[in-house]
């Protein structure tokens, strides 16, 4: 049906009123335009544009002098009034799936070196002749700072609203520390400017993995690896490898996942550097990994593992920026999480629900993450209705932020619903989120954050 012609989604209170299901499952139309009429305010003229049907026609339904029993006519009232193909005793309509829920294609390759990028190599003389001329400045500590502070900036953003919109920024950024690397420095100044770029090339792959675009961002992984080798940071090259080993159980390649944890675990060994904030993140990497792999006392002697450095923490420890945000609400919805992908629900769902009354409100990927992962363990413990209830509060912050990955986690239990699509809470679920997530190309700020 033309976009134009459409018209607003039935309530989900109607849709899951008795009457209104008893009157579509045996057919009745003229009980189903009465209450589409009183309870939606779609009166009989609307209702026969958006049906393509004629006026006269829809008036003598009813009244009750006309029967509609074609099954081009009722596929044309299920779309047309939006009401759910089961509920007529259709297959289920191609507009049932949220277009907001659709599987989208990454773009092409964009070939990111596996190294250092010489000026050479950048798009255009001017952006050549730009960074050279950067290149030629003398950066100062305050130059370092200032770098350091914007990465600050960037990752709260990438909290609150994702990364992809700030990728260009980074990426601009990396390749211009990258061309102050060119010139000669003392040592200190020359090691503090490895470290940022090795952070922003840190942030540029997860820009990518959060949108699941995975080859992309583990190429960007491995250029920090090598920016970060180059001054010895071995508990950055030890973070670095925990994000890949993330990206992995995403993928869904546990081993690969473990392999990349162990990795990160002999670089926090080999560091005096690696806090007990940093091994307590590490052991957790390492639980998600055996959980994904279904190795129950593997997982469960990691995440032991986790709390017991975490509880070694002191206030005076000198923890990377970088590792701030594995703080105690963190370490308990890991914790739950690592159960969940155990399929322990309910030893993860107490876990997830203290943690996430916790969780800063301005997190807002973090929030549908772990209000997902909440609604996901409650459905697997039978509470469709609490379940629905959750993922329903999780549409907020996901509609907030730009995420393929918040995008899948919802996808995916969205899925899991499909069994009780018929069920009063799922069809509410459903319907609510139409209404928050439109079609990527159609969001604009205001219908994303309401």
């Amino acid at each position: 049906m033309p976009e134009s012609r459409r018209t607003k989604e039935l309530p989900a209170t109607l849709l899951t009123d008795p009457e209104m299901i008893d009157a579509c499952r045996v057919r009745d139309f003229a009980r189903v335009f009465r209450l589409v009429k009183a309870r939606a305010g779609i009166y009989p003229s609307m209702i026969a544009r958006q049906c393509e049907l004629t006026p006269s026609r829809v008036g003598e339904v009813i009244a009750g002098q006309r029967q509609l029993l074609h099954m081009d006519v009722i596929e044309r009232i299920a779309d047309g009034l939006r009401i759910p193909g089961h509920m007529l005793g259709l297959a289920r309509r191609e507009w049932e799936t949220p277009p907001a829920l659709a599987e989208r294609e990454p773009p092409g390759p964009l070939h990111p070196p596996a190294g250092l990028r010489p000026l050479a190599a950048l798009p255009g003389v001017e952006v050549d002749s730009i960074l050279a001329l950067a290149a030629g400045a003398k950066p100062s500590p305050s130059t370092l700072q200032a770098l350091r502070s914007s990465i600050e900036d960037y990752w709260r953003h990438d909290d609150e609203h994702g990364g992809e919109t700030l990728r260009p920024a980074v990426v601009g950024q990396l390749r211009y520390v990258e061309g102050l690397l060119k010139g000669r420095r003392p040592t200190p100044m020359q090691n503090g400017l490895y470290g940022i770029a090795a952070e922003l090339a840190r942030l540029t792959g997860w820009t990518y993995f959060d949108a699941r675009q995975y080859q992309q961002a583990r190429a960007y992984f491995s250029e920090a690896l090598q920016l970060a080798r180059e001054i010895d940071d071995h508990p950055f090259m030890a973070n670095v490898l925990a994000c890949m080993s993330l990206q992995a159980t995403y993928q869904d390649k546990p081993a690969d996942a473990l392999a990349l944890v162990s990795a990160a675990q002999d670089q926090a060994r080999f560091a005096s550097g690696a806090t007990p904030r940093v091994r307590a993140m590490l052991a957790m990497r390492e639980a998600f990994a055996h959980a994904t792999l279904g190795d129950r006392k593997a997982t469960h002697d990691a995440i032991s593992e986790a709390h017991s450095q975490f509880e070694r923490i002191h206030e005076g420890d000198s923890d990377p920026a970088w590792v701030m945000y594995f703080d105690e609400p963190k370490l308990i919805v890991d914790t739950g999480i690592a159960h969940g992908r155990l399929g322990e629900a309910a030893i993860a769902e107490p876990l997830i629900a203290d943690a996430l009354v916790r969780e800063d409100p301005a997190n807002q990927r973090g929030r549908a993450f772990h209000a997902l992962w909440l609604a996901r363990t409650q459905l697997q413990r039978g509470k469709l209705d609490q379940a629905c209830h959750t993922a329903m509060e999780a549409l907020v912050p996901a509609a907030a932020v730009s995420s393929e990955r918040v995008a899948g986690h919802l996808r995916e239990f969205y899925e899991q619903l499909a069994p009780y699509r018929e069920v009063p809470a799922a069809l509410a679920f459903e319907a609510r989120l139409r209404a928050m997530l439109p079609p990527p190309g159609q969001r604009t700020p205001s219908s994303i954050r309401t």
